[in-house]
């Protein structure tokens, strides 16, 4: 076993494979890729019968490179570190955080054993692997990988399903959850949860179940809530991992609604044809202005004139003295 140290500090325990594994998986490899190299230069050189000596010799030096390197490097990168030999013993190639390899890793061990297994016949890649803890040659060094075994004697696979879970114990775990408090939690643990959880179909299965209940029992001393018998250490970080993302995701979705909120433009009333104000849906309309009483006025009555005493009557106006009617 070694111990594989990722970045969030989860030690991950995996069978490393060693020199005699290693070595039949390379010679499996190399066997299906120089029957494929041997097939193809006859086929060339019957259809390119009538090409110059030079052109014939780049042409087979061009296939010699496709099928020893770049097409274990191909592969490679889309099998995610499984080769036809590899994959024959149940090997893999990993990165040395545990993580799946990418084109740049196998690029690397792809130019890097072509010279330390084809051209130097193997001979530093044996004495390399051999003097390793974990069995790395060359290229393994240079690209920071690591192969591993998948199956091991005594396990049908690299990990199995987790043990099914009864109803009635997610539910009753599940209202327990809305209680907690999460707040003691510090974000390594949380990290390192994230990290085994999404690790967890490639780890054997009696390696999940130590890691996960050291980090549950680490979590449930925090929170304050043991973990519940019968349930599987894994099913409860992914628990409370779930009921903290839901959390989350409430928190921003009340901070997203609040922001909207505040930036909303106030509506502006909009008049009618006939003066009243148009409301707008949604908001209630504003009531309508009372008016103020009228302030009081005392009348003045004139006094009434009894019917007996007659008005005057106003005087015909006199004849101008100096005007003469006509005769």
């Amino acid at each position: 076993m070694s111990d594989l140290v990722t970045g969030e500090a989860v030690v991950l325990d995996l069978q490393t494979a060693k020199l005699p594994s290693r070595a039949l998986a390379i010679v499996l490899d190399l066997l299906v890729e120089f029957a494929a190299l041997f097939i193809c230069t006859l086929v060339m050189s019957v259809a390119l019968s009538d090409l110059d000596s030079a052109a014939l010799t780049a042409t087979m030096l061009g296939m010699m490179v496709f099928f020893l390197v770049a097409l274990p490097v191909m592969i490679e990168s889309l099998t995610h570190g499984r080769s036809l030999g590899k994959a024959a013993l149940g090997l893999r190639v990993v990165r040395t955080d545990g993580g799946p390899v990418r084109f740049r890793h196998s690029l690397v061990r792809g130019l890097v054993g072509f010279f330390e297994v084809i051209a130097i016949t193997g001979a530093p890649a044996v004495i390399t692997s051999a003097l390793n803890s974990d069995g790395k040659r060359l290229g393994d060094i240079f690209a920071g990988t690591v192969v591993i075994r998948e199956r091991t004697p005594g396990v049908g696979g690299a990990a199995g399903p987790l043990p099914p879970v009864h109803p009635q114990l997610l539910h009753d775990m599940g209202r327990e959850l809305v209680s907690m408090d999460l707040s003691a939690v510090p974000e390594p643990l949380w990290l390192a949860t994230r990290q085994l959880l999404g690790r967890i179909g490639q780890l054997d299965p009696s390696v999940t179940f130590r890691m996960s209940a050291g980090l549950a029992e680490d979590l449930a001393a925090r929170i304050g809530n043991p973990v519940p018998q019968g349930l599987h250490p894994a099913a409860y970080l992914g628990a409370v991992l779930t009921e903290r993302q839901r959390r989350e995701w409430m928190r921003a979705q009340q901070q997203f609604a609040a922001a909207v909120a505040a930036q909303a433009p106030a509506p502006h009333p909009v008049a009618m044809p006939d003066g009243r104000p148009h409301r707008v849906l949604g908001v209630p309309a504003a009531p309508a202005p009372v008016p103020a009483p009228p302030s009081y006025q005392p009348t003045q009555v004139a006094p009434a004139t009894p019917s007996f005493i007659k008005p005057a009557q106003p005087a015909a106006p006199a004849p101008d003295a100096g005007f003469a009617p006509p005769a």
